[in-house]
Order: structure tokens, then sequence, then C-alpha cells
């Protein structure tokens, strides 16, 4: 009988080498933030897709793959930065201080933000980029009025709670104080991005709350 023979043992050099993981750069959340940095500072039309393919380290394939287009690369931005600030404010709007100090920690949470940026203070992502899209975007215009709604909904809440405490008279609507609240969120983040020093911003802040409370006690 013909003995088969016996195939060699693998040696250590034989077995298939290990798989390496994807670049860090590779994960969605870090890959996301990369985007959302740099639509934050150039905009929509001003960021190319080799610029976020040299900002995330994907390729266009890779990118595609992830995220979908640039369009749906910066919806997907924008709904990460909307989840940010949410997570940076939403203790501070809870938070069941006197009106007047309630809105002062609002306002200078809103100014961390808008302040921050390695280049420079980015402002806030709704106003000074997501709007401009907005204009000619039905989904992006979508989003941008849900963040207007969802902020004056925030601040009225303030107000109602405000006036319920006897802080504010009777007379006082927390819908048009919210709107108010809000339009100064809006002012402050525009003048962030165009570099006006932050004792400026807290100075216009501080007399947007003179107004809104002149009649608070």
């Amino acid at each position: 009988m013909v003995q088969k023979s016996k195939k060699p043992a693998a040696t250590p050099d034989a077995v298939a080498p290990k798989r390496r993981g994807r670049p860090r750069a590779y994960q969605p959340e870090i890959a996301l933030g990369k985007a959302l940095d740099l639509f934050r500072k150039d905009g929509f039309a001003a960021t190319s897709l080799d610029d976020l393919s040299a900002a995330t380290g994907m390729n266009r394939p890779s990118l595609y793959g992830a995220f979908g287009d640039k369009r749906e690369l910066f919806i997907k931005s924008y709904r990460r930065y909307r989840e940010d600030a949410r997570a940076a404010m939403g203790d501070v709007f809870r938070d069941e201080l006197p009106i007047r100090k309630r809105l002062e920690r609002i306002y200078a949470v809103a100014l961390d933000i808008y302040l921050s940026g390695e280049s420079g203070p980015r402002g806030c992502f709704t106003v000074m980029t997501a709007a401009s899209e907005a204009v000619h975007d039905p989904d992006i215009r979508a989003m941008v009025m849900e963040g207007f709604t969802e902020l004056d909904k925030a601040f009225a809440a303030c107000f109602r709670l405000a006036k319920a405490n006897g802080e504010l008279p009777e007379s006082a609507d927390p819908a048009v104080l919210a709107q108010l609240a809000s339009a100064t969120i809006h002012t402050i983040a525009i003048r962030a991005r165009a570099q006006v020093p932050r004792g400026e911003l807290e100075a216009i802040v501080k007399g947007a709350l003179d107004v809104m409370l002149g009649t608070a006690r």
C-alpha cells in the first residue's frame, strides 16, 4: 500500500499575517468630526472633496462609502454639530437658576462654542454655514428652521418659569422674550466669527439682558 505523503506542518512564517485595523482617521465619528471642522471653517461651497479627503485621511471612494456625497456629508456634519451643541448647553438650560443668572450662563457657554477653533473663532454652524445652504436646499432649510424653533422653545421655557416664579410681570410674553433671546444668540455668533473681542460680545449680552429683563425684580 502506498502511503500518502503528509503535508508539512505550517511554519510560523507560513501563517497568514493578521490584518491591521483601519487607522483612527477612518473611524466614522473621528472622520465626521474632521469634516465638521472643515465645513465650519470654509463653508460648503469652498470645501472640496480633496479638502475633505485630506482632512479625514480617507480617499474619495472611502468617503462615498462611509458618508455618501459631499452634500450628505455636510448634512451629517450639521447633525453632529447640533448634537454637540445640545450636549454642551442642555444642562445650563435645565438649571433652574434665577432668570438673569441662568441667561448669563447660557450666553457664556454659547460664546465658548463660538469663539473656539484652532484657526480662529468659528461662530455658529447654523447661522454662519447652514443658513446659506438653506436658501436652495429644502432639507437643510428644514434642519435650520428646526434648530431655530428648538432654541426659541428652550428660551421660552426659561421665561415661563421666571414668570411663574414672580421674576417677570404678568404682562411679560415668554414667546416674544424667547425670540429676542435667540436673536441675541445669533448676533453674538456672527460677531464672534468676525473676531469681535469677547469683552465686546459680553457687553452686547449685558445690554440685551437689561432690555429683556428691565422690569424683572
